[in-house]
């Protein structure tokens, strides 16, 4: 059978929007939604270690992340709406089939995501009471495993949404009488593995460069032995990511990237967009190595904007594959438009009051901070 009989047809309606505005918006949303998500996809489980292996300041800085979990959550599931909702817009030709043929997983997310949200509020009640018990512990531990797994399920669907020559197979496992069962996983694409690691990678390089900034911005009242701590941690923490991430890039592209993807990767005019995608947490580690005698405001303002640029090229890097990869199969950028102007301005205005109120929110909790030091 041919694979692309599987693609759901186009609808009539067409695009609300130009693909560019699309397009726009969906990197956009998640390059938003990456910087708190990396936050709690790799620093939950470095929170739970650090509680139990870390020195006195592991532990201050285990309690202080922790403390921001539940805000930072709440962030990062929000964001996370944007680039979800341009992703149905766009590709619901091919979002649609790959999600129900994972159907029971892809809804299991939201039981993860909730479960892990609550537990991470009774390990924080815990630590703010000074009443952590087993149970609270615990709860920390299945929070730090179920975001994992979030993250997990979710390159599972990403990637089984370009994976379109599998889906044939994978029906035929799972259904029963031709009614899927909605248990597939993309377990067999060679592409999944690396790319989970490579945004655990991500992840944990976010979280040293948060860990950077927060000393900066929001740590007045800590110790000076705590100031002094966090550069040393934050530097072995984003070389451990940045070596993790190289390690996993690595197999990414020269491991399950075919010849043509590699040539197009590699070729101008995208060849320099490449090289700096790799390259540029390089720039990152320099500045907080630069900071290793103790953080400075501005070099700290400099390592999170720089670790925003690194996540926006990977976000752009993925999306450019995943087009490439589509385009056998399906060229999303030739559907119809058929201009929705209300909804369109609806949300844009929307969008800059969403953001203006989260920088507002972060403005008055750093002025909080200055008052109290």
């Amino acid at each position: 059978m041919n694979p692309a009989e599987f693609i759901g047809p186009s609808s009539p309606l067409g695009f609300p929007a130009p693909f560019w505005f699309i397009e726009f918006f969906k990197i956009l949303g998640f390059i938003l939604h990456m910087v708190p998500m990396n936050l709690w996809f790799a620093g939950m489980i470095f929170i739970m270690l650090m509680q139990i292996s870390g020195s006195e300041n592991g532990k201050r800085w285990s309690a202080r992340i922790a403390n921001q979990m539940p805000v930072i959550i709440a962030f990062g599931v929000n964001f996370g709406i944007v680039p979800l909702l341009f992703t149905q817009v766009a590709y619901y030709r091919v979002f649609y089939p790959a999600t129900i043929l994972m159907a029971w997983p892809w809804f299991a997310v939201i039981g993860f995501v909730t479960f892990a949200y609550y537990g991470v509020y009774i390990y924080v009640i815990g630590l703010r009471n000074n009443t952590m018990s087993p149970v609270k512990r615990l709860a920390g531990w299945i929070s730090a495993v179920f975001f994992i797994m979030t993250g997990f399920i979710f390159s599972n669907a990403f990637s089984l949404m370009t994976n379109i020559g599998a889906w044939e197979s994978l029906w035929e496992k799972t259904n029963r009488g031709g009614a899927l069962l909605g248990i597939a996983l993309n377990i067999a694409d060679p592409t999944l593995f690396p790319r989970w690691f490579v945004m655990f990678g991500l992840a944990v390089m976010t979280t040293a460069a948060y860990t950077i900034f927060d000393a900066a911005y929001f740590a007045r009242k800590e110790s000076e032995s705590y100031k002094k701590w966090v550069p040393a941690f934050a530097f072995k923490l984003y070389t451990f990511g940045m070596v993790w991430f190289a390690a996993a890039g690595t197999w990414y592209v020269f491991g399950t990237w075919s010849d043509q993807m590699r040539t197009k990767m590699f070729t101008a005019p995208l060849l320099f967009h490449t090289l700096t995608t790799a390259a540029c947490p390089g720039l990152v580690w320099l500045l907080i190595l630069a900071q290793r005698k103790g953080v400075v405001k501005n070099f700290a303002a400099f390592t999170g904007i720089a670790q925003v640029g690194v996540l926006a090229l990977n976000a752009a890097s993925r999306q450019i594959v995943q087009n490439t990869e589509l385009k056998k199969f399906i060229d999303i950028s030739a559907e119809q438009v058929n201009m929705q102007w209300s909804p369109m301005i609806t949300f844009l205005v929307l969008f800059v009051a969403g953001l203006g109120v989260v920088v507002w929110m972060v403005s008055k909790v750093i002025a909080a901070e200055k008052q109290a030091a």
